[in-house]
């Protein structure tokens, strides 16, 4: 990645506070170690709790901000205060340079505004989108997008999603040609909105892509590995990713349930521990943690709200990773080599 790289990290943002986000910034120091962070919050604050983290200390500067967005606020009023807020600084960083990626685990409407206010979409990008890696039973996690940034999405915004989604894939999962398909309510050719087929046909006649399309998906093979990415509108993409961490902390709370219900619950549990357990990380949010804003001049990562350490730590390794791969550039390739062939 290089020693100048730098992650500007909106200290102030998360659920557990600055002692969460420092001792994540600092388990990603000790992964990264060419690594280099700009903190942006309450300079004291920051400054006494890096006194627990002397190594992130040292490969840290720190930058005041005065305000920061609460959980609550509302987008346009978190960017009449941008200029003075620890996430509204910490992505100005990334527009002037001087970081190259930001991290935040604050507000994410706030955080989404602020980004594309800021950076604008690159050339050729009608709509940003917000990409996550889901849990699933294949060899790799799975890329799934929009996830909220756009509740109403035409044809041309979701091929422009399919191609960020398969360049992320090949970034974040090392694949050369992801599998690429269109969440539906069939996988019919007949089924869906005229949208939907429309983006469908679209992608099935540009075959220099470099991603392989594997037509419609429908909900409940999200999780199966059956393909590497998975796009749709917005408004389906958040209903599908909170259905599936409320359906992943039931299974886990009726795992505890079953488990504690008598003497030989408990001695079962025992003896199926290590197969628990791994199901337990596996289901984990903190190990899929770090969603990323797509098709922005600039990069921007969101962490759960109430990421752990651990999280943190795996929100920096997403920034770090795109920054190192240079994902900005290969969107802009694709989508150039696309909207060339097309015309």
């Amino acid at each position: 990645m290089g020693s100048s790289a730098r992650i500007a990290v909106d200290a102030m943002g998360g659920d557990g506070g600055l002692a969460v986000m420092l001792a994540g910034v600092a388990r990603a120091r000790a992964r990264f170690p060419d690594m280099h962070f700009l903190l942006v919050g309450d300079e004291n604050a920051i400054r006494e709790e890096l006194r627990t983290h002397p190594n992130l200390s040292a490969a840290s500067e720190v930058l005041h901000a005065p305000e920061v967005v609460k959980s609550d606020a509302k987008p346009s009023q978190a960017i009449r205060r941008a200029k003075t807020t620890s996430m509204g600084i910490a992505i100005a960083q990334v527009k002037a340079g001087r970081a190259a990626a930001a991290v935040s685990a604050g507000n994410t409407g706030a955080l989404m505004s602020m980004a594309k206010l800021s950076l604008r979409t690159m050339p050729g990008i009608y709509r940003p989108a917000l990409a996550a890696l889901m849990p699933s039973l294949g060899d790799t996690d799975t890329v799934m997008l929009d996830l909220g940034a756009n509740t109403e999405c035409d044809a041309r915004n979701l091929v422009q999603f399919a191609v960020m989604g398969a360049a992320y894939a090949r970034t974040a999962l090392d694949l050369e040609r992801p599998r690429v398909a269109l969440l539906n309510i069939g996988t019919e050719d007949q089924k869906g909105t005229d949208i939907i087929r429309d983006a469908a046909a679209e992608i099935r006649a540009a075959p220099h892509l470099p991603l392989e399309f594997a037509g419609f998906i429908e909900g409940d093979r999200l999780s199966r590995g059956e393909v590497d990415v998975i796009v749709c509108d917005g408004f389906s993409g958040n209903i599908a990713l909170k259905t599936a961490e409320g359906t992943a902390r039931f299974v886990a709370d009726l795992l505890k349930r079953a488990f504690r219900s008598s003497i030989r619950s408990k001695v079962g549990f025992l003896i199926s521990k290590p197969a628990t357990e791994l199901l337990r990380d596996h289901l984990d949010p903190n190990n899929h943690n770090g969603a990323v804003f797509l098709g922005l001049n600039g990069l921007v990562v969101k962490s759960h709200g109430g990421a752990n350490a651990i999280g943190i730590e795996n929100a920096i390794a997403v920034a770090a990773k795109m920054v190192r791969d240079d994902l900005g550039r290969r969107i802009a390739e694709d989508l150039g080599n696309f909207e060339a062939k097309a015309a």
